[in-house]
């Protein structure tokens, strides 16, 4: 999947793809999107797969699907949990073979993904100072000036975060001791990942530990925020293929409130886009989580 255009976070990291209605739908971009680019030296120039013919088959007879124990921890809403719970139990009804199977460092992946995320936010986010891309700030009284109201002006508080935190991880004295051990507990992910696929075909997990939190609900609170992503992380640090399907509704917390939804998690090997699309699209039309509108 090319990357050529997009402002470039963190390079190890950083992937392209479509948040759509339907799983069909997220066939149809990817096929439109997927393939060669002499614009991006990261892409493979290989065939295409018909990804939206692969949907036709949704016999799931014979499918393993993993289930790391890792994935359920202490700190799961129990809603989410439930309706995990719900959609594993619904996969056996359609024929696969669930497995266990475990990713035994997957509790260090929100730690080493801040550490190389941010890290390599700081070295790229660099070029926006004004010169040549981005924002830029309007009569300056001096160059130093220029460089920095521009950046202040042009980042939020939470890029101005991330970058701080990358700079400090690869300065002298501390780019060994954090991000040089960061990038080897990555391989170690990578390897879990590589083991778990030999015993099953797709690995299901919840996309987050809690269900949807409101807009704004968690920025005076980073960590909380950060800890949230710790299922969808070690999907970019081991670069396997990923997609999130709803798997359910929570019930709004105070009287009155909203239901928020209920993502599934379903990860797969390298290159094995069309069959997780394939497994995704046959829970998808097997249930009517997709259709279904939240209660207001």
């Amino acid at each position: 999947m090319s990357r050529y255009g997009l402002i470039a976070f963190a390079s190890s990291l950083d992937q392209i793809g479509p948040i759509t209605r339907t799983v069909e739908d997220s066939a149809l971009l990817l096929g439109a999107m997927a393939g060669g680019d002499p614009h991006d030296s990261t892409t493979l120039d290989q065939p295409v797969p018909d990804y939206v013919g692969a949907l036709a088959d949704q016999n799931l007879k014979g499918l393993r699907v993993g289930l790391p124990k890792e994935y359920f921890i202490s700190g799961i809403d129990p809603q989410v949990e439930a309706s995990i719970r719900a959609a594993v139990e619904h996969f056996t009804k359609l024929g696969a073979e669930i497995v266990d199977i475990s990713l035994p460092h997957t509790e260090y992946a929100v730690a080493v993904y801040y550490i190389i995320a941010t890290a390599e936010a700081s070295a790229n986010l660099a070029r926006f100072d004004g010169v040549r891309y981005g924002h830029r700030a309007k009569d300056p009284t001096s160059l130093l000036d220029f460089y920095g109201r521009t950046r202040d002006e042009g980042f939020g508080p939470e890029v101005k975060r991330r970058i701080i935190l990358g700079t400090y991880v690869l300065s002298s004295g501390y780019h060994d001791a954090y991000y040089l051990q960061a990038q080897k507990v990555r391989t170690l992910l990578r390897r879990d990942f590589e083991t778990a696929f030999t015993k099953c075909d797709v690995i299901v997990s919840p996309t987050s530990p809690v269900p949807a939190f409101k807009l704004g609900e968690r920025t005076q609170d980073p960590l909380a925020m950060y800890l949230a992503d710790i299922f969808t992380i070690a999907a970019n640090l081991g670069g396997v293929c990923g997609i999130s399907v709803p798997c359910g509704f929570a019930q709004p917390a105070e009287p009155g409130g909203r239901e928020l939804p209920i993502g599934l998690q379903l990860l797969g090997p390298f290159f094995q886009e069309a069959n997780l699309l394939r497994v995704a699209h046959a829970y998808e039309q097997s249930t009517d989580w997709h259709t279904r509108a939240p209660a207001l």
